[in-house]
């Protein structure tokens, strides 16, 4: 049955579609490349492209296990047992933190800095052969985890550091990160380097989530962010490439098509940064756009992620994929097929946000269906062992 994304192109996947391909090959070639090669990074580090055999010791269940990052419910050590098991038998390399829970509207990991510290101590704890990812959106303003409804400091917007000066961005992301790095958060999932280009864009300008519509503003202060996590140990992944700031709806809900509104504009943020070496990881966008891939949406495509991002923009280090729970993904694909497609595009670390539908068991399904697809033939182990040495480097244990 065609999804609502297939009816969408369906139609021009003949003519359209080759006129489609040629274009973006033509965008992709003029893009600029890097001045500079990337750095190594601190703490993380680039990979080969073309990994080596995996390391002694590491099964393939284990390092499939290390893609995923998974959300789940539980204030306590005992209320997350079941999470903890995961972490200590290999199953699990990644967690995200969610103060409420969307589905039943209570509390879901964040009570206070005292609890939450505890509860990230338990499930570090378990890690074993590599340390766990602990993950969060703590962007400021209204996408903050932690505030003073549990006991953590008041945050200011994108928008709001935006119209003031790259130094004070950065003191205040200095703050955002002691307070990630005193609980045991590693990564945050921020900053935003979308463009605020729609003022009405309901996920991002709507909500003060970009620094500003001028490219090199976006720069600076994502630069000063970047660098003040750094400073604290704590690694960041900005968001939401290649772009979601000319988006007219909110892929939370379904199919987005950018392909009449987005410009390669959307792209210098991501471009500068990478450019200067500072982003720990990059996580994709939910959006379709035919001018970069006439088939697939960003986070699933080939072009986009592995051509665009890696060959173009010249990044080797993780790539995260936005809740693969989303509308935008279940909607037209279905959550398995949206796995495949994800690896096979380039993809390193599978989010499942547990928000938006609740999976208790997701992380063993994630792990049991990615084994399967190797065994199948689909996805080879060595395509499993380039993520698996990028997320080693994220987590500074490569």
């Amino acid at each position: 049955m065609l999804s609502r994304r297939r009816f969408l192109v369906g139609g021009f996947l003949g003519l359209v579609s080759v006129i489609a391909v040629a274009c973006a090959a033509a965008i992709r070639s003029s893009l600029p490349s890097p001045s500079s090669p990337i750095a190594t990074p601190t703490p993380s580090a680039s990979s080969s492209r073309s990994p080596s055999p995996s390391p002694v010791g590491a099964t393939l269940r284990e390092r499939i296990g290390q893609m995923l990052i998974v959300g789940f419910r539980g204030l306590t050590p005992d209320d997350a047992e079941p999470i903890r098991q995961l972490i200590a038998d290999g199953t699990l390399g990644g967690v995200i933190l969610f103060s409420r829970d969307q589905l039943s509207g209570g509390t879901r990991n964040v009570e206070s800095p005292d609890q939450l510290r505890s509860l990230i101590a338990a499930l570090s704890g378990a890690a074993t052969a590599t340390p766990l990812l602990v993950a969060i959106d703590q962007e400021g303003g209204q996408v903050a985890r932690l505030g003073p409804a549990n006991g953590f400091p008041a945050t200011r917007s994108a928008a709001d550091l935006g119209a003031g000066t790259p130094s004070e961005t950065g003191a205040t992301a200095g703050e955002i990160a002691e307070t990630l790095a005193d609980v045991g958060v590693t990564l945050n999932l921020a900053p935003v380097v979308d463009l605020a280009v729609n003022p009405d864009n309901p996920s991002i300008a709507a909500i003060g989530r970009s620094f500003s519509a001028d490219p090199a503003v976006v720069t600076a202060h994502a630069s000063a962010f970047i660098e003040a996590h750094h400073a604290a140990a704590v690694r960041s992944a900005i968001k939401h490439f290649p772009g979601l700031g000319s988006a007219t709806a909110d892929t939370h809900l379904g199919v987005v098509d950018v392909t009449d509104v987005w410009t390669d504009v959307e792209l210098e943020p991501f471009r500068n940064l990478i450019r200067d070496g500072l982003p720990d990881a990059v996580l994709t966008a939910h959006i379709f756009n035919a001018t970069l891939d006439p088939v697939h949406p960003a986070s699933l495509s080939k072009a986009t992620v592995d051509g665009l991002l890696r060959g173009d923009l010249g990044f080797d280090r993780a790539v995260i994929i936005d809740d693969l729970q989303m509308g935008a993904i279940l909607d037209a694909y279905g959550f398995d097929e949206a796995v495949a497609l994800a690896i096979e595009a380039g993809i390193d670390l599978l989010l499942v946000a547990n928000q938006l539908v609740y999976e208790p068991d997701v992380a063993t399904r994630v792990v049991d269906l990615v084994e399967r697809l190797v065994t199948d033939g689909r996805i080879s182990e060595e395509r499993i062992d380039a993520s698996y040495r990028r997320v080693l480097a994220l987590k500074g244990a490569a």
